[in-house]
């Protein structure tokens, strides 16, 4: 049967949302999207506050407006959504989210469980990318870090929910640099981190260039400027047929041509002036060679475009070599120079003084540039000696790479899988923003929070705190990196003893024209400040089939629960518990009469209406509502919260695309 509707990954119970269970574990709980336990937004209830001044001389701003959340991601993001406190701060905020699920290994880990069946692990990753989604600003990312047990179904859902045409691209990361050799197959050396945007109009930041790349910038010709091989020719031979042509060598005469499929990278005239360097004139010149140059353009000989000309020397060829020759001999080549001597093709310098300071990111980040798992465990147990560190921690030179393409200081960093806290601890080294959560009170009091009042106070000099560069005692040889120096020094300190009859003066002036040593600076103080917040607990009870309001949701607690499930910011008064627009909002945790709602009413201004949320409401007090002040509403807590969840659940999201949607 034909299908014409969207490309989708399906999976047992998708239509279902993901439950924790008691204890703080992922289980096999499945519920309507419309339940309580699942739609309820639950209140964040600050347990402390760390702070540290910023020392005079350090290099970044640290923030101050960061918060670490103990508990359930599902809840933290609903609450980040929907309490005006926290969605006025972040909604449409938030430039990167990094998150670090778990990778549904089939494995059991010491610090979180990560035992999950593919089809709870899918709508859990589903579930928090569509809380994630309103949180992104326009200009935000997600980079969803994973292994190969689960990447090809996380990029099937990320396209479900962000759209194929957001996919940024895929990172490999080569998280280990010697194989396993226990090993039954292959001994994996990568991860994978899936990068989506917001918007198509996403643009990553730049990287600094790297001092081993410039390195390759030589002027063996005698140039002043250093420079490197380039090719002066570029793709789309075929759209650019005018660029395809035959340029007369002055040294042999011989007539060169791009290779199949490319062209010039330049217009004719620009070409001749560059030959014309060599102190030799060229003409153009019809040379009837549309049979190569359809060859080159990869079109039939009948449809390459006519009358276009080569580049030939003008004049007589020998006194042309000549001339070539004692330019050749001179040094300094023209910038379009032939090869081999002038025996070779044709190939463009390159001018380092031309190139961009920075560098695009590329896809492979080796080792040696981000670290590797062995680090951050060396990372992790320095700071925690004696403790079994991670299965799988994040080195932070990783997160600083992400971070840094990804974001500008001050900007929102969201992790809602904190771990040992890696992103928001290098976060707040970089100067940016940070919110966490982390769903096991025992890693957050263990590991997570420990971590980061020690990066306020300034006691981790670990991962990025510091930086060790390789730099040269004296000035090296021109061209020579002093990573390439070390290497040399030390290859030469082998090599020596085993060879008979080597000057030692030489040697030693060898070594010492190549000595370098270690320096190391602090980039990281300490100073900022972060507010610790704990999911609090659900405001309903169950029953039976009887659902209740939990006990401890009395007065203003209950107030403060209606509000966080209506979306109204909880600003308390004498008569309300907050407003909606011109609308005040009335929590009652009692009975409401006639003679209630007169009263409040005699309290309000006559041109606003009233909501009044209460747990018990007599049937006459509705009609002196309705009678008294048009517009306003009288609702039953908890059936009134319980029917709202169901109505937000029915609605169609920008998920449920239909597939004339696509």
């Amino acid at each position: 049967m034909a299908f014409s509707g969207r490309l989708e990954l399906t999976w047992t119970n998708k239509d279902q949302t993901l439950l924790s269970s008691a204890d703080g574990r992922y289980d096999y709980t499945w519920v309507d999207p419309s339940d309580y336990r699942a739609s309820e937004v639950r209140l964040l209830n600050t347990v402390g506050y760390v702070e540290s001044p910023t020392p005079e001389e350090s290099v970044m701003s640290p923030t101050t407006k960061n918060l670490l959340i103990t508990g359930d991601a599902m809840h933290v993001l609903a609450s980040l959504n929907s309490i005006p406190e926290y969605s006025d701060e972040y909604v449409g905020k938030v430039k990167l989210v990094y998150i670090d699920p778990p990778f549904n290994t089939q494995q059991t880990f010491d610090h979180y469980e990560d035992n999950i069946d593919h089809s709870i692990w899918l709508t859990m990753l589903r579930d928090r990318l569509r809380q994630i989604w309103p949180l992104l600003s326009d200009d935000g990312s997600v980079w969803v870090h994973l292994d190969d047990s689960e990447v090809h179904r996380c990029r099937s859902v990320l396209d479900e929910e962000f759209g194929p045409e957001n996919y940024v691209d895929t990172v490999i990361w080569q998280k280990a640099y010697s194989p396993r050799n226990d090993a039954p197959q292959l001994s994996t050396d990568q991860d994978y981190i899936l990068i989506y945007s917001k918007k198509r109009t996403w643009r990553s930041n730049r990287l600094s260039r790297l001092a081993a790349r410039d390195a390759l910038y030589v002027a063996s010709d005698g140039d002043s400027r250093p420079w490197i091989s380039g090719d002066p020719a570029a793709p789309s031979a075929k759209r650019n047929q005018g660029w395809v042509y035959a340029i007369q060598s002055p040294f042999t005469g011989e007539l060169i041509y791009t290779a199949a499929g490319r062209c010039w990278g330049s217009k004719q005239e620009t070409m001749k002036d560059l030959l014309e360097e060599w102190g030799v004139e060229y003409e153009m010149e019809d040379i009837g060679d549309s049979a190569r140059r359809a060859m080159i353009c990869g079109v039939p000989e009948s449809e390459v475009r006519p009358g276009v000309k080569s580049l030939l020397v003008k004049g007589d060829l020998e006194a042309a070599k000549v001339v070539a020759q004692a330019r050749y001999e001179r040094g300094a080549w023209p910038r379009l120079y032939f090869t081999k001597k002038g025996q070779g093709g044709l190939k463009l310098k390159r001018y380092l003084d031309e190139i961009s300071g920075s560098r695009a990111p590329q896809t492979l980040w080796l080792h040696s540039e981000v670290g590797h798992n062995r680090t951050a465990k060396n990372e992790i147990t320095k700071m925690f000696p004696g403790v079994n560190p991670f299965a799988t921690p994040k080195p932070e030179l990783l997160l600083q790479r992400v971070i840094h393409i990804a974001t500008n200081p001050g900007d929102i960093v969201l992790d809602c899988f904190a771990g040992s806290g890696t992103t928001a601890a290098v976060a707040h080294k970089m100067g940016r923003r940070w919110v966490t959560s982390e769903l096991l009170p025992s890693t957050v009091a263990s590991f997570t929070k420990p971590r980061l009042e020690m990066v306020i106070a300034g006691e981790d000099q670990g991962g990025i705190s510091t930086v060790t560069d390789r730099v040269p005692v004296d000035e090296l040889p021109p061209g020579l990196t002093p990573q390439e120096a070390q290497v040399f020094n030390a290859l030469l300190r082998k090599v020596t003893p085993a060879v008979e009859g080597l000057d030692p003066g030489t040697i030693r002036a060898l070594r010492s024209a190549t000595k370098t040593a270690d320096e190391t600076t602090v980039n990281w103080l300490g100073g900022g400040a972060f507010t610790h917040l704990v999911v609090g607990p659900s405001m309903f009870e169950k029953v039976g089939d009887r659902i209740y309001i939990a006990d401890w949701a009395v007065h203003s607690e209950l107030a403060r629960a209606v509000c966080a499930q209506i979306k109204v910011r909880y600003q308390p008064d004498e008569i309300s518990s907050g407003r909606d627009g011109d609308t005040r909002v009335v929590v009652i945790d009692g009975l409401v009469v006639g003679d209630t709602v007169r009263a409040i009413l005699d309290r309000v201004a006559r041109e606003e209406c009233v909501e009044i949320w209460a747990t018990q409401i007599d049937d006459a007090a509705g009609e002196v509502l309705r009678d008294l002040r048009p517009g306003s509403r009288l609702r039953k807590i908890p059936d009134s919260i319980l029917t709202t969840y169901r109505a937000v659940a029915s609605t169609v999201s920008r998920f449920a695309k239909e597939p004339s949607d696509v």
